[in-house]
């Protein structure tokens, strides 16, 4: 049995743990409130953003803009893979690093070559031996920034446009709640056209525009890709903070139950020396009497 001294240090340890453990679910609250937040605002400018270029693709040919063209054999694609910097978020990362294993697993036999781009150490440490690494943007997963989103849809228009890729797809998790989050692939080259339906039935595509059509579509289609990516980050940096949330609070309470656990052990040895000493002193005093 462990001596009190023992007991004692562990406890110590753990209190700390638990202190340690407490005050990382309050900052990844902070920081999820803060980035929830700004998913939110997002979200209404996605939207309506996109709710444009489904009406300007549904009345246009794909030929209007190159990144809404799909090339007619497909060959080599590319994944950018969007994860956390840090770990301590339960399985935050593991299952989107599954996802993608699986993926190109599944991949194998309809492209000849698929490459990855990483936004997140995490996923760049898992997985930047199962194809060939084309970018890795650091910082812009732990911070995510339109204008780091804007230089990563630059250069993946760039691989497309110059026929380096001929798709392009993003996976990341989807952020449901701070106890929910799942991973998502999402082909975002070439930009598919999109069908406008309102109670099944196609919307009219005849518009007037202004500006014309050629130039709309040369600031929308790209502005579309590049907030698509920040769209992405933003969502994938509230489910850290959720998971991580989730995660230091379930460490805190189990930090709490084994306290609870050694405490007990503790005052039992405690009891049982107290126990000992008494029956010592009692015999040595009987020994006295005789």
């Amino acid at each position: 049995m462990p001596s009190i001294k023992e007991y004692d240090v562990k406890l110590n340890r753990l209190k700390n743990t638990e202190k340690m453990t407490g005050t990382m679910k309050l900052v990844s609250m902070s920081k999820l409130y803060r980035a929830h937040e700004a998913q939110k605002k997002a979200k209404l400018y996605s939207q309506k953003l996109t709710d444009i270029i489904q009406r300007l693709s549904a009345s246009v040919k794909t030929a209007a803009h190159p990144l809404l063209t799909a090339r007619p054999k497909v060959k080599k694609a590319l994944i950018l893979v969007i994860s956390s910097d840090k770990g301590l978020c339960g399985s935050f990362n593991n299952s989107l690093i599954k996802g993608v294993r699986k993926w190109l697993n599944e991949q194998k036999g309809t492209y000849e070559k698929i490459d990855l781009s990483f936004c997140g150490k995490r996923g760049y440490t898992a997985l930047r031996r199962e194809g060939e690494l084309r970018a890795n943007y650091e910082g812009l997963g732990a911070n995510p920034h339109f204008d780091g989103a804007e230089k990563a849809g630059r250069e993946l228009a760039g691989d497309f446009l110059s026929g380096r890729y001929d798709e392009i797809y993003l996976t990341y998790n989807i952020f449901q709640s701070p106890l929910s989050q799942h991973p998502t692939f999402q082909k975002i080259l070439p930009i598919e056209p999109g069908e406008l339906l309102e109670g099944g039935k196609k919307l009219s595509a005849d518009y007037l525009y202004e500006p014309p059509m050629e130039e709309l579509l040369s600031f929308l289609v790209p502005k579309y890709l590049y907030f698509r990516i920040y769209f992405a980050l933003l969502e994938n940096a509230a489910g850290e903070h959720g998971a991580r949330m989730t995660a230091m609070d379930n460490a805190t309470k189990n930090a709490g139950d084994m306290i609870d656990h050694i405490s007990l052990l503790r005052n039992r040895a405690r009891q049982a020396n107290i126990t000992t000493e008494l029956i010592e002193i009692v015999s040595g005093a009987e020994v006295l009497k005789s």
